[in-house]
């Protein structure tokens, strides 16, 4: 496997996932709200309807991330009979976008990667830019959703990736925590993929079979040593 570059995925891959962001989020709001349904309960809720929304946010159709989960938290509690103004809630995710903590292994991993990375991430621009320059993260480029008005799994963020590194379909492999938005978009795009198995996200709704599987990023690392 002779690669011109690796497309890699910011949140959950480089940086812990949000599944404390969002559950501190959510317990947050069931102690001011007195909603009925545990923190843990009330993420899976909230995040079935953001990623149903999410899969549908493309092209004429696209919301930013923030748009996107202040819009189905509002619709989440509304359908749980409870008005709330999701703003402030979700500002507590941005934090978590700008300021995340990155895995253990990211920086060895940074160091070592011999091919030249372009990160592709579900984000708005802002958000990850604030975070690459507080980690003082470069790589040979970024795409964001917000970038390419399409979320992952759709092709158009891959493709607009392509199109800004110039690097051959056949000779990228697409990397990321999700079998669903990096494994399925991977496929969808028509490039090679690796799932980085960490098993700590809240749930994947995915079922796609990656070409690699990793533990963790060193597991890359070795694999792109080889070629």
């Amino acid at each position: 496997m002779d690669l011109d570059g690796v497309f890699i995925d910011m949140y959950g891959t480089l940086t812990s996932g949000d599944r404390a962001a969002v559950e501190a989020t959510c317990a947050q709001i069931v102690d001011d709200t007195g909603v009925k349904l545990t923190a843990g309960e009330l993420s899976i809720t909230w995040g079935e309807r953001f990623f149903h929304a999410m899969e549908r946010a493309n092209d004429e159709h696209f919301e930013t991330l923030f748009e996107l989960e202040v819009r189905t938290l509002r619709e989440t509690m509304t359908a749980l009979g409870v008005a709330l103004h999701a703003d402030p809630y979700v500002q507590r995710l941005v934090a978590y976008w700008r300021d995340p903590p990155l895995q253990p292994e990211v920086l060895e991993f940074l160091a070592t990667c011999r091919p030249p990375i372009c990160i592709v991430s579900n984000a708005d621009r802002a958000d990850i830019d604030a975070a690459l320059r507080r980690r003082a993260i470069r790589v040979a480029g970024v795409i964001t959703s917000e970038d390419a008005h399409a979320y992952k799994p759709h092709p158009k963020i891959f493709a607009d990736a392509l199109r800004l590194t110039g690097w051959r379909c056949q000779r990228v492999l697409h990397v990321g925590d999700s079998l669903h938005s990096d494994v399925g978009g991977a496929i969808n795009a028509g490039l090679r993929s690796g799932w980085v198995n960490r098993a700590h996200r809240i749930h994947d709704i995915g079922n796609h079979e990656p070409d690699f599987e990793f533990a963790d990023l060193r597991g890359l690392v070795a694999l792109v040593a080889r070629t």
